[in-house]
């Protein structure tokens, strides 16, 4: 294989000059060589590398590029002008043919599956409402960050994060979340997936064998702490939140991974006196608690419990996003350390060398300060706390007998059916067309809970098709 490329010196066309200066990077295999660059041309359209309508070279220029006989290249354009590759038009040069798709389609289609159906109503649990994103008032966030940025922020990225969106964020943690905080003690990540990794790496590194786990919770912290090399027990979780007292019988755990404000998926709050034990046994133990707050924001029947940070920061891992309350697509986290804790994070930090890009940072540390996350989160509470209203009337008369499980928060509820084995309901088809789960999805594999149900989001949907989904649900239930 030899490894050629072409380029177009060509004098710009248009009134941009948008045609002027390409490049062609093509491997063309050894053999004839009229032969081996159309094969080569072939394979670059069939990999995306040159999309339709994408131009190439001129002949002259390429033929100067590959050393050969401008006829040889103009040659090679002209059949696969006629096999349907390229087009070719007077005064516009040679590009990739609209109709390559078409062409790459037809010798495809004997080779490939279609593409699964996608589910009628997204009901997944966590996913927000992606229709709702202000994107208005995040465009002038971004224009702002970009105006303002200074100059450094352009280059290489501080693993602790852009200080402004740390500020903004100790100032929005203390006042909304009850989270005490420095902001040299905030560590800007990717999300809270990306958070747990570092810590648990972190806590793997110094010493801790074990991190304490609810029973039914996200699999990928589970995947997060066994990949640092931690071993994963299970605390059983009851409608007063996880048993924390059980960490006293765990000599070998040094952490706790908690959803304090309401448990994912079962919905509970932690219970007062277990919030204060957890942070005595982490006083006594030396040990760390994890909090994801991961919904933290979302409470319909009062305000917020605050965040169990508040009540010792010098034990309490904080992990939050903007995962359910803007957009997962932003892939914009942040977790509050112990002080005793950030340097070590760092280290493992700087080793992934991930952080997010400094335009959302500061982008978000505006939305912050000028109020406009404020805002944009009462309105989808308002918006989530109605969905839910629904969801439970439309079930209260459709099926008496089915249970929402969960207390009046976050983006999804647990539907406890009559007739049991509801897991196993989620997974057929009518019920899977709503892109519904099964709790055993969240079941740890030492659990001794029986616990059973469907968890549904009511979030993800557009607000023109929350209807839909609704009535969708309802006709399945028992």
């Amino acid at each position: 294989m030899a490894t050629i490329t072409g380029t177009d010196h060509a004098p710009p066309t248009g009134p941009q000059g948008a045609a002027a200066g390409l490049d062609l990077h093509l491997v063309r295999p050894h053999g004839r060589v009229r032969d081996s660059l159309m094969e080569a041309l072939r394979d670059a359209i069939r990999s995306g590398r040159l999309a339709p309508g994408a131009r190439l070279p001129s002949s002259r220029t390429l033929a100067a590029d590959l050393g050969v006989a401008r006829n040889t290249v103009a040659r090679a354009y002209s059949e696969l002008v006629a096999e349907g590759w390229l087009a070719s038009q007077h005064g516009s040069g040679t590009t990739v043919s609209p109709r390559a798709a078409d062409v790459l389609r037809s010798l495809t289609s004997r080779r490939t599956r279609p593409p699964p159906r996608p589910p009628d109503h997204d009901l997944r649990p966590g996913h927000p409402d992606l229709s709702s994103f202000p994107r208005e008032e995040w465009s002038r966030a971004v224009k702002r960050a970009l105006h303002d940025a200074p100059t450094e922020a352009f280059g290489y990225a501080d693993p602790h994060g852009r200080p402004e969106l740390r500020e903004a964020l100790a100032e929005y943690l203390a006042r909304a979340r009850g989270v005490r905080s420095d902001p040299d003690d905030i560590v800007i990540c990717s999300g809270a997936a990306e958070g747990l990794d570092l810590v648990a790496a972190a806590l793997a590194d110094d010493g801790v064998g074990a991190v304490a786990v609810e029973e039914f919770a996200l699999p990928t912290q589970r995947l997060s702490l066994t990949a640092a090399g931690l071993r994963c027990p299970p605390l059983t979780v009851d409608p007063e939140g996880a048993d924390v007292r059980a960490l006293d019988t765990m000599p070998d755990v040094g952490a706790v991974v908690l959803t304090p404000s309401h448990q994912f998926p079962l919905g509970a709050p932690l219970h007062s006196d277990r919030r204060a034990a957890v942070i005595d046994w982490a006083r006594r133990k030396g040990g760390v608690v994890i909090e994801d707050d991961y919904d933290g924001e979302f409470r319909y029947d009062r305000s917020p419990v605050g965040a169990l940070h508040g009540v010792d920061p010098e034990c309490v891992v904080y992990l939050g996003t903007v995962s359910k309350s803007l957009a997962p697509g932003l892939r914009l986290g942040w977790f509050v350390l112990p002080h005793r804790l950030v340097e070590a994070v760092i280290r493992q930090k700087g080793e992934t060398e991930s952080t997010c890009g400094f335009v959302e940072q500061l982008a978000m540390a505006d939305f912050i300060r000028s109020g406009a996350y404020d805002r944009h989160i009462r309105t989808m509470r308002a918006q989530y706390r109605r969905r839910r209203e629904q969801l439970v009337a439309a079930v209260s008369r459709a099926s008496p007998d089915t249970v929402v499980a969960g207390l009046p928060a976050g983006l999804h509820v647990v539907l406890q059916l009559s007739g049991g084995g509801e897991s196993r309901l989620a997974g057929r088809p009518p019920w899977r067309r709503l892109a519904v789960e099964g709790l055993d999805l969240y079941r740890h594999p030492d659990a001794e809970s029986d616990r059973d149900g469907v968890v549904v989001g009511f979030a993800a949907p557009a607000p023109s098709a929350w209807s839909a989904a609704l009535a969708a649900l309802v006709h399945l239930l028992p």
